[in-house]
């Protein structure tokens, strides 16, 4: 689904949502209260200048609009691999994006993430999985990185990663298989504005996504180990 399709869905045809390029933004209305709304499209690559335009929009808003909710709209194939880009520091460019979205929730802001299109990598990690939490619509597709990049890293077979992607969802990209590991709470289907209203008013603020893992079977260890840790310190 098309970035406008969506906002058209969720919000109606006079969203208020612009795009510069591959940035997303604006002030949507939702069931009569503004919204801020952010991300990207295109399956836009994030570089310093995507990174810190989206930082802007979130301190903007947590700076003149105190608790406004805010809506992470998510399709990126990742960070930008440029040299450019690697000079300026894209790392501490993406890490202030997290860090201003992190700063969000804890100034009262709801921050919601919706994967519409394509999640891949970085450019995932320091948006989608930092809020509050993330949902996708089923045709989404997610996934931090390939089996062939994967073998690469883990000096393990390929043939060996594929035969465990299909019991482990923790080798395996899709987006069923990151609801079964919690790192995506739930998909919108259907009535997409009721499933927006239904996270703003019953998303936790805390983080759940091990503990969901956990109950949905595709991450078993990870919530009890986090206690063991807890407990020992």
């Amino acid at each position: 689904m098309d970035w406008n399709t969506l906002a058209t869905q969720l919000f109606g045809a006079d969203h208020g949502i612009t795009a510069d390029g591959d940035f997303l933004h604006g002030t949507a209305t939702f069931d009569g209260a503004p919204l801020t709304v952010v991300g990207t499209t295109n399956h836009a690559p994030i570089g310093v200048q995507l990174a810190l335009a989206q930082a802007r929009v979130v301190l903007d808003t947590v700076a003149s609009h105190p608790g406004r909710p805010i809506l992470l709209l998510i399709d990126t194939q990742g960070q930008q691999l440029r040299r450019r880009d690697e000079l300026l520091g894209i790392n501490r460019a993406m890490a202030h994006l997290g860090l201003c979205i992190d700063l969000a929730r804890r100034r009262g802001h709801r921050v919601i993430g919706l994967v519409y299109d394509q999640a891949l990598s970085g450019g995932f990690i320091t948006s989608g999985l930092i809020a509050d939490a993330c949902y996708a619509l089923p045709q989404a597709e997610i996934r931090v990185m390939r089996i062939p990049a994967m073998a690469r890293v883990t000096k393990l077979a390929p043939e060996l990663l594929e035969s465990l992607s299909q019991s482990n969802p923790v080798f395996a990209p899709g987006v069923a298989n990151y609801v079964a590991m919690g790192g995506v709470r739930g998909l919108w289907q259907g009535d997409l504005p009721g499933a927006l209203r239904e996270a703003l008013a019953h998303t936790p603020t805390g983080d759940t996504r091990a503990l969901d893992g956990a109950e949905r079977g595709g991450r078993r260890l990870a919530a009890a180990v986090a206690q063991r840790v807890l407990d020992a310190a």
